[in-house]
């Protein structure tokens, strides 16, 4: 599992989540402590945080919430 951006990031903010997630490329740490840049979509955010759904290199689905600014959208 990646580590997640502190759960205090979003206390008080407005979670917008979209109908159709937005494809991004987002940089996460993974469980081993390596910084990785994934492909996925941001399925929900706020001012200062991203919900990324991603797949790892082994197929499997993982969910990170990450700071917005390790966030950017693909075309």
């Amino acid at each position: 599992m990646a580590r997640q951006a502190p759960s205090q990031a979003t206390a008080g903010e407005s979670v917008r989540r979209p109908d159709v997630a937005v494809p991004v490329r987002a940089w996460i740490v993974d469980a081993r402590g390596r910084d990785v840049e994934v492909d996925g979509e941001a399925v929900a955010w706020t001012s200062r945080t991203v919900q990324v759904r991603y797949f790892d290199p082994h197929g499997r689905e993982g969910f990170v919430t990450v700071w917005a600014s390790a966030v950017t959208r693909r075309s």
